[in-house]
Order: structure tokens, then sequence, then C-alpha cells
């Protein structure tokens, strides 16, 4: 297949609306359609965290969901999106956020900021939040986080906090960012009576921000520039640069961890002008109580190939030996000392083409470039969603389709070439062997999320799967109502999918969005 893309913003999900592949105050007038029949088992559990935990692992403490029960799946209830929401940020359909569970509710945001509670035994809305306010720079993933019974979300430039029984407002912070400091999209993490965020790609001499602010007021704490200052390279092209969009990791140590997204330079300022691009495409590791910062791990330098390093940073132990693991759309997974940020491996996943250091040959002068040539990862990914940690595993989702770089000038390849495929890897966590590859026949856009002894994601044109976490073997399909580019929750015998992506000629896609929720029989 041959995709000629085009568009300003493309990175990660941003990246999938340009593509044309993939897609991420309360209303008088309801803005939802939902199916009130719940056959029985109902849906129970939780997933209080984006990524299920702190620790951003995905992996679903408390389910009862196996190899021994999976085929027995159903449908307990769909949640429909209809009106503003239903149309979603460009190409990209309506949802693309991790659903939270908590307390028995539901609670997820759309990319038009709308933020919804249902209840998780019925799928039954018990609140909404609307402020059809769609992602100005890039489609999300948004998303909330709840904690202490209050709810916290964002829309393109506010930070707000809601009353997690009612919805109602307790406090919204409009003066978080200054011209030139991007827009927020992120989903956020709260811990310790602080909210972290970012925003992403700001287009100022500091790029994206990484905040922190008060939890109970939404008072800003502190605040760290995720670029040192914008080389000549990035301001030639003034897209923007750094920012997060991905949850950020907090640790037990006193410490939060984003990872960063591309600096959005040309091939030829990446030629005219090769730099580092600090701190771009990088885990950054700052005192969650001060902002200061500890340490830093770069990926890829002087990027040109939109090879963000976005993933959520995973805390792990192995031999006794705290790491935090990172990763992106460069298709590497990278192992770090948690403490002084020291690689201890580094494992590309996925298709290569031998390319993965041009940035650092062309700062070394070792190399030059002309056009046409191939990106592989190319610029939806590598590795686009989050990854997952149980055991001595990492489960990552790996996007192979090959881009082709036609214009010294542009920021990114916007030419797909070859069929849409991936494949979900398992590596080890002590030396990033990789343990098993399974191939996929489309875009693996759902993340990875563990469930006992298997690991499930979700495939671009609407399709459940879950894979033998030991062997890989595909165990599990489920056909989705429509396509999907957002991650699961698990939450004790539940399978919560949100399927919003846009409309395709093979699945209904964005004019049909829903959250829908899947049960096994509870023990």
């Amino acid at each position: 297949m041959k995709t000629s893309l085009t568009g300003r913003h493309l990175s990660a999900a941003a990246a999938l609306v340009t593509a044309s592949l993939v897609t991420a105050a309360c209303s008088s007038t309801p803005a939802t359609v939902i199916n009130t029949a719940a056959p029985k088992p109902l849906a129970s559990g939780s997933w209080p965290y984006s990524n299920g935990d702190l620790s951003n692992t995905r992996d679903a403490a408390g389910s009862t969901i196996t190899s021994a029960n999976v085929s027995g799946l159903k449908q307990a209830w769909t949640f429909h999106i209809t009106g503003t929401a239903a149309a979603g940020v460009g190409s990209t359909g309506a949802l693309a956020a991790n659903p939270v569970v908590v307390n028995g509710v539901v609670y997820i945001q759309d990319l038009d900021s709308n933020v919804y509670a249902l209840a998780l035994a019925t799928g039954r809305l018990k609140w909404e939040y609307q402020l059809n306010a769609p992602m100005k720079s890039g489609p999300g993933p948004d998303g909330v986080a709840v904690a202490d019974g209050m709810v916290y979300g964002i829309s393109p430039t506010t930070a707000f906090a809601l009353n997690a029984r009612t919805g109602k407002t307790i406090w919204v912070n409009s003066h978080l960012l200054s011209k030139g400091q991007g827009t927020f999209e992120i989903q956020p993490q709260v811990a310790n009576g602080r909210e972290y965020l970012a925003s992403a790609y700001g287009s100022g001499p500091g790029g994206g921000v990484l905040l922190a602010l008060s939890a109970a007021t939404g008072k800003l704490l502190w605040r760290f520039n995720s670029v040192l200052g914008l080389d000549t390279g990035v301001q030639s092209v003034g897209l923007g640069s750094g920012g997060a969009w991905e949850t950020p990791l907090v640790s037990s140590d006193g410490s939060v961890t984003f990872g960063i997204g591309n600096p959005y330079q040309s091939v030829a300022a990446a030629i005219a002008h090769p730099s580092a691009q600090l701190y771009t495409d990088s885990d950054v590791n700052l005192d969650a109580a001060t902002g200061k910062l500890r340490w830093y791990y770069q990926g890829v330098p002087n990027d040109f190939m939109d090879h963000d390093m976005q993933a959520s940073p995973i805390s792990a132990s192995v031999s006794g030996v705290s790491v935090v693991l990172g990763g992106g759309k460069m298709g590497y997974v990278y192992e770090m000392n948690a403490q002084t940020g020291k690689l201890i491996w580094k494992t590309p996943v996925g298709e290569h083409n031998g390319q993965d250091n041009d940035g650092l040959l062309l700062m070394e002068h070792k190399i030059t470039l002309k056009v046409p040539f191939t990106i592989a990862p190319g610029s939806v990914g590598g590795i686009l969603t989050d990854m997952a940690v149980a055991g001595t595993s990492i489960y990552v989702a790996t996007i192979n389709l090959p881009f082709i770089e036609t214009s010294l000038s542009l920021p990114v390849a916007i030419k797909s070439v070859g069929p849409l495929a991936g494949e979900v890897e398992a590596l080890s966590l002590a030396t990033g062997k990789v343990e098993w590859a399974t191939k996929v026949p489309d875009l693996p856009c759902g993340a990875t999320t563990v469930s006992n002894d298997l690991v499930f994601t979700t495939l671009y044109h609407g399709v459940l799967i879950a894979l033998n976490r030991s062997t890989g073997a595909i165990v599990f399909r489920r056909q989705l109502p429509t396509t999907t580019n957002a991650p699961i929750a698990i939450a004790g015998n539940t399978v919560i999918v949100p399927a919003g992506g846009p409309a395709t000629s093979k699945a209904g896609g964005g004019g049909n969005p829903q959250v829908l929720a899947y049960t096994v029989p509870a023990n």
C-alpha cells in the first residue's frame, strides 16, 4: 500500500492523522446514547491509573481474565459518543485516551476534551463535563487521572479538576502556558498531592514544558523547559519542539520521569546545523518536588525522522537494581539505571533499515544524505504506544510501516510504502534479548496490557487480540464494531475498549465512536 501524507503535526497519534492511517462546564444537553441492556455477568474491578499503576507497568492487578476463560469474553455494554465529539480531530476519530476505573466508575475523556463518568456495571452515564474543545496541535491522547475523589483533565490550554462523584468543577487553571509553549494533549498523573502534566511541541525557545501543579488547588508548583534552547535547525522549520504527550512515571524515590518528543527539524537543517537538540528524544528524570533535573538519557540526537522517545517510562527492578524502561518511535527499548540514567541495554524492535544512527553520523560529519531515501521505522513508529512489564519480561507493540523521504526541506517523511503491519514482542528485562516476536497484519495501536498469562493489544481496523505470554501465540481475537487507536483497561473480569478511531472503508470509525465493555464470568 502506498499512502501520500500531508499535514503539519506528525508525531505519534498526530502522525496517524496526517498519514490517513490511524487516528486521540457540564452540558444541559446530553451528548451521549447508551445501550442499557447489560447482561450478566456484570463488570467488576479497577484500573486506577492511566497505565494501571504508578509504575506504568500496564499489568492488570486483580484481573481474573486468563487463557482458560478469555474465549468466554462477552460484550456487557456499549456507550456511544455523539455530537461534536464524534467528529474528532481531523481524521483521528474521537477517542485516544486510556479509561480509568475507580470505585465502580469508568472515567474517559474524548478528543474534544469532554469527560464522561460511566457505571462500570452497566455503562450508564453518571455525569458528563462538556467542553467541546478539540486538540489544536495534535490528537491527544487526552485522558484523565483520578485521585482523592477528584478527576483531573486537560483541554488544549487549561487544566481542570472535577468532583469524581458529581462532575462539578473544583478548579480550573487557564494561565499555565505562555505563547510558544505548545498545547496540552497529555493524560496526566497525580500522586503525593501533585498533578504532573506537560505541553507538547512548543515553538518558543524552551520548547514544550513539563509541569507540576498542586492537586488540591491547581496552583503551579514548578515548570521545566524540555528544550535547552531552540537550535537553528529547529527554528528554520518553526513547528515546535520537545514536550511530552504520554503519562509520566512517578517513582518511589521522589522523582518523576517524562518521555520527550522530537525536535521537528528537516533533513536539510540536520545537515546544515547538526546538534544534539537536548532534551528532545530523551527520557528526562526530575525531582518530583522541585522539578530540578536529576538525569536524562537521549535515545536519538539530531533527529530528523520524527523519532520521538515518547512512551511512558516504566519502573522495574532487575536483580535488586531499580531501572527505568523507555522507548518510542525510533523502534528501540532502553533500560536505564533509575538513579543515574546510565544505559544498561538497548534493543531494536520491529523493522529497521540500517539508518538508525544517521542523526549522530551527521553530527560527526561522517555521512551525506540525498533524497529519496527510506526511513524504517517510519513516521508512525516503531513503538507508537505504551509498553507493559510483568514478571521478567517487557512487552512491546511495534509498527512496521516504512516511509520515503522525498524532500530535504520537510520536517518529516510524508509518504508511506508497504502494507499496514506490525508485531508484538517480548524482551528479557535482564538482558534485552528478544524472547519472541509475533507478526500482526495491521497496525497495533492499542499499547500492550498484561492480564495473568496473556498480553492484549488492539489492531487499527478494529480487532482486540490476546497473545500467550510464554509463546507469543495469538489465542484470542474479537472483531470490534469500529476502528480503534486507543489503549484498553482491564479491571477485574472486564476489558474496556475505547473504539473511536477514524472512519475507513473496512470499519465504521469516527462516525460511530463508542466505549465497549467485555466480561467473563466472575469468580
